[in-house]
């Protein structure tokens, strides 16, 4: 009777057991949630992404191209991330995130091959040549680390792989939500954001802008803004002044600060110092700086650049003729001091994981008092800089000369700076200029932000000669590599317009944690205490419990 009742007890017990689990899962099933247990929340899906996710109104298709059954373990360790997360976009979008990996390679006959690659990259997905060691000899082969993303018949290219170099995979797998999410964001909003390019005053014109133009247009609506005769500039969210080379009138100083005042944000890539690649030949050609009248203005928002260039031992590369004849010329690229590779940035959404973005006669910037202004350099110049006061000498010639590396003391000096606060008005205590409307005129800003960047060519790209077709934004023509400088500038945007939007995914990191090299020396005692101790622990276990079951049934 009593084993009846024990057990009677135990299929009870059993019963309610999977009861419980049933029910377990029918609350799961209305209540999804999902805990990520790694130390850097890895797996973890930004608030911000989690919105956007979850206000898709159709199916979004992600086709990765990264695909291939001899991608180095590297390579699939990215390939890997990228699939973790496109599930986790799926559960949070309610699986209205379709995915599929496949490999390009492996489109029908060759010629079928070559022209979707063609296709692949004119949308922006475009091949990685990895270059590695198998079995002692060299071994070549493209990969496609990127996406083709379609929701409601629209579809963009977005690269996963950032930089051009293939070592950068932990970088960019931490930039995998970003990537992905932005791309999809750019085809769902429907509310875009207003960005106005300031004309007027000299800036960079249709081909050398069209770089930055096309990129913003992928996400923002895009027009043109005269300053002349205009006293407010309403409905914009953020105003880009894109390397002026011409006076600005108080008139049109007053009609900035105001938009500032009343919550506007402010975009400035400056050139200091009037230095033109196309006269460094010239044997006694000096750099002189701009009159644009905005010294005052920006100093009393809290910053002032200096009139004076940066050279810079880590910088990008000029040819020039060293030898030959005059129909068979010498060339050879050398470093030219005046392009700085800036790699040195903030830890700051705006810049982390970027390349080097590559700078072309940029000056320093200093700091001044602003009250309630916090300002935060983002870019600096290497430690091997130093600064050149005006009037500068600009001369290719000087190339020849070996560098003195003494000079280059000066360490690094920042050429960007993030202005965030309530600024003061230019005008405050001031008589305004004749002819504007001062009837809604304030002294003291809304919270609001202005990033400074002493380079007005960070946003100019190159155009080919041969046929006045503007390049890619970054692309080096003579070293044919691509720097962040378009990343950059999107970066330094979206955090003004959204500050807590998006841009907030690029704050994700994965640590990497490689082995001790010298603990994995000694092979034999890991070995030992991985394989052998567990099992070890299992028999002591097993002769211990089997003791006391004896020791205690045999008191009967």
């Amino acid at each position: 009777m009593r084993f009846n009742s024990k057990k009677a007890g135990d299929l009870l017990l059993l019963a309610n057991g999977l009861v419980l689990v049933v029910l377990l899962n029918l609350l799961a099933s209305f209540y999804f949630f999902r805990i990520d247990l790694t130390e850097e929340k890895r797996y973890a899906i930004q608030p911000q992404t989690k919105a956007i996710l979850s206000e898709l109104e159709d199916v979004v298709f992600v086709e990765v191209f990264l695909e291939g059954e001899d991608l180095n373990p590297e390579f699939r360790r990215f390939q890997k991330s990228i699939r973790e997360t496109l599930e986790e976009f799926r559960m949070h979008a309610n699986n209205r995130i379709q995915y599929v990996f496949t490999d390009p390679l492996q489109a029908g006959s060759e010629k079928a091959r070559n022209e979707f690659i063609s296709e692949l990259n004119a949308k922006g997905v475009s091949p990685r040549n990895v270059i590695e060691t198998r079995d002692g000899q060299r071994v070549e082969k493209f990969v496609f680390p990127g996406a083709l993303i379609t929701y409601e018949g629209f579809e963009t290219g977005v690269m996963l792989l950032k930089g051009n170099r293939a070592q950068s995979i932990n970088s960019s797998i931490e930039g995998i939500e970003y990537e992905l999410a932005n791309a999809i964001y750019k085809l769902s909003n429907s509310d875009r954001k207003r960005v106005g390019v300031i004309t007027g005053h000299g800036e960079l014109d249709s081909l050398q802008f069209a770089g930055l133009n096309n990129a913003l247009l992928d996400q923002y609506d895009v027009h043109k803004v005269s300053l002349f005769a205009k006293t407010r500039i309403p409905n914009y969210d953020l105003l880009l002044v894109a390397k002026p080379t011409r006076f600005f009138s108080n008139q049109e100083k007053y009609t900035l600060d105001q938009y500032l005042m009343k919550g506007g944000k402010i975009l400035f890539l400056i050139d200091r110092l009037d230095a033109d690649m196309s006269r460094a030949s010239e044997e006694d050609y000096f750099a002189f700086p701009y009159d644009l009248n905005l010294e005052d203005q920006l100093f009393k928002y809290g910053v002032r650049i200096n009139p004076d260039l940066i050279q810079d031992r880590v910088s990008g590369k000029y040819p020039i003729v060293i030898g030959g004849d005059r129909n068979q010329p010498q060339i050879m690229q050398l470093d030219w001091p005046f392009f700085p590779l800036a790699n040195q940035y903030a830890q700051h959404p705006i810049t982390r994981n970027l390349d080097a973005t590559l700078l072309k006669f940029v000056s320093s910037i200093d700091t001044v008092k602003a009250v309630d202004v916090k300002k935060t350099p983002i870019l600096f110049s290497s430690q091997y800089s130093r600064r050149v006061s005006a009037p500068v000498k600009v001369g290719v010639n000087d190339l020849r000369r070996q560098m003195q590396e003494d000079v280059f003391e000066a360490g690094r000096i920042p050429v960007a700076y993030l202005l965030e606060g309530n600024f003061t008005s230019l005008f405050k205590n001031r008589f305004a200029p004749d002819g504007v409307d001062t009837t809604d005129f304030r002294e003291r800003s809304v919270a609001t932000k202005i990033i400074v960047v002493a380079d007005g060519d960070v946003a100019r790209n190159d155009v080919n000669p041969r046929d006045n077709s503007p390049q890619p934004l970054g692309l080096d023509p003579f070293t044919h590599y691509t720097f962040a400088n378009q990343d950059l500038l999107m970066n330094m945007i979206a955090y003004m317009v959204e500050e807590n939007g998006l841009i907030k995914a690029r704050n994700k990191e994965i640590k990497v944690r490689p082995l001790d090299k010298e603990k994995i020396r000694n092979r034999s005692y890991w070995q030992v205490v991985n394989l052998a101790l567990p099992m070890i622990l299992m028999i002591v276990f097993g002769l211990v419990r089997a003791y006391v079951r004896r020791v205690k049934y045999t008191r009967f």
